[in-house]
């Protein structure tokens, strides 16, 4: 009977590269907190990982797919009269929360596999 590693691991292989790609825009809104004109960019995480799960993309055409889903974010403060948009108090929670989320799917992903390992074996 053959195992399908895709139907193991679901959506969480996704949801890493998607985690990895949101690190990187708030780690560079959090980097241009100060920097005047700049507009903080962020990924709709649900509505990028639906999308991504339904065109049943490659790992390669991933990534172009995840440039498209990166929009600017709608600013929660008023214009500080730079024209900067970010919140850095925002930009540092969801840096955090993305940061706990990708462990836990790396989690999910290293339980699973250690499962198949186990049954492998055997065990």
């Amino acid at each position: 009977m053959a195992i399908s590693i895709d139907k193991v691991l679901g959506f969480h292989p996704a949801a890493l590269l998607l985690r990895e790609k949101r690190t990187t825009l708030l780690a560079s809104n959090i980097a241009n907190g100060d920097t005047p004109g700049y507009k903080a960019k962020d990924i709709d995480f649900r509505r990028a990982l639906d999308s991504i799960m339904n065109s049943g993309a490659s790992e390669q055409s991933m990534s172009a797919q995840m440039q498209d889903l990166v929009q600017y974010r709608v600013p929660l403060q008023p214009d500080t009269g730079d024209g900067n948009s970010v919140d850095m108090q925002q930009e540092k929670m969801a840096f955090a929360q993305n940061s706990l989320d990708y462990q836990l799917s790396l989690s999910i992903i290293d339980g699973r596999i250690k499962g198949m390992m186990k049954a492998l074996r055997g065990e």
